[in-house]
């Protein structure tokens, strides 16, 4: 069951901060969605592994969106923070996303290739949905250049995220077997 309102938790903090950017009203959307972040870790059965995968996907993404922004490839609507950093509530969404490793996505679990072509697609469409309610748009770069670039970065970042968690298990396990 928590797999369940993992998943719907997840679409309903997508559509939230998306449409809270396309309205220039992200403040409330976030908050919620950081409260279930926060409740996620909390109830991990190991918090602080998954507050490192949390820290890790959030540093990619905001490094990777950063970078595709800058390329000219992506235009968010709400730049705040900063206008030469991808936006908070695209922050947050990274998160959330990594939320699901053990969570709604367990099943990819194993499945690095699957995971790859599952981001590779689902990716670059949830942007495009993103985009088409309002909250950014395709730069000057390319709107074809700019969805093959979301794409390989996300056919990289949903193995990533798994290959994280799974070493973060394997540390945890390391040092469990070490205190012994």
């Amino acid at each position: 069951m928590a797999k369940f309102w993992n998943f719907v938790i997840f679409q309903l903090g997508w559509f939230a901060c998306v449409l809270g950017a396309a309205n220039k009203q992200v403040f409330w959307a976030v908050a919620a969605t950081l409260a279930y972040i926060i409740f996620h870790a909390w109830r991990s059965p190991s918090p602080k592994t998954e507050v490192r995968l949390l820290v890790k996907a959030f540093i990619f993404g905001l490094v990777t969106d950063t970078l595709i922004m800058h390329l000219g490839y992506l235009d968010f609507q709400d730049d705040w923070p900063s206008p030469y950093l991808s936006p908070l509530w695209m922050w947050v969404l990274w998160v959330l996303v990594a939320t699901t490793v053990n969570g709604s996505l367990t099943w990819l679990r194993g499945r690095p290739v699957l995971g790859a072509v599952l981001g590779g697609i689902a990716g670059p469409m949830s942007y495009e949905a993103g985009i088409r309610m309002g909250a950014g748009g395709w730069g000057p770069g390319g709107q074809i250049t700019g969805f093959i670039l979301v794409g390989v970065v996300w056919a990289i970042a949903i193995p990533l995220f798994f290959y994280w968690d799974r070493a973060n298990q394997a540390q945890l396990s390391k040092k469990s077997v070490n205190s012994l």
